[in-house]
């Protein structure tokens, strides 16, 4: 049985730095009645690029852009960075490789409903078994 190809992604999702500059000049004369920031939001769609290089390229192609502006958006993605990275440590706290953490009530924790009440082995059948 011969695998069926998958479709190639948008020719505008594909392209390099140069070619999204040279597509992106023809485009921004489409975009009037506009503000800097609606365009760069529609030029990171359409490019799928993120926000840091949709400004760079944007400056590139001379649309002024407010500096308070890329000051706090780049905050904003720094904490959305530092964010991510404490939600990674924490899931890499397991102190069993098994995924089971231990507490005052079960002494393996095997998973949760999804009420988010935990269920495993509780200490009381640990020590009835011993």
């Amino acid at each position: 049985m011969v695998k069926k190809k998958k479709p190639l992604a948008p020719r505008c999702l594909r392209m390099k730095r140069r070619a999204r500059l040279s597509s992106a000049r023809r485009w921004l004369a489409t975009q009037k009645n506009r503000t800097p920031i609606q365009i760069a939001q529609s030029y990171r769609k359409r490019y799928g690029v993120d926000w840091l290089c949709a400004i760079h390229e944007l400056v590139l192609l001379g649309v002024s852009i407010d500096p308070g502006w890329v000051e706090q958006l780049y905050r904003s993605l720094d904490g959305h960075h530092q964010a991510r990275a404490r939600r990674k440590a924490a899931r890499n706290l397991n102190p069993n490789s098994f995924g089971g953490d231990p507490d005052d009530t079960f002494a393996y924790i095997a998973g949760y409903t999804e009420n988010g009440v935990p269920f495993g082995v509780t200490w009381d059948e640990i020590d009835d078994r011993r």
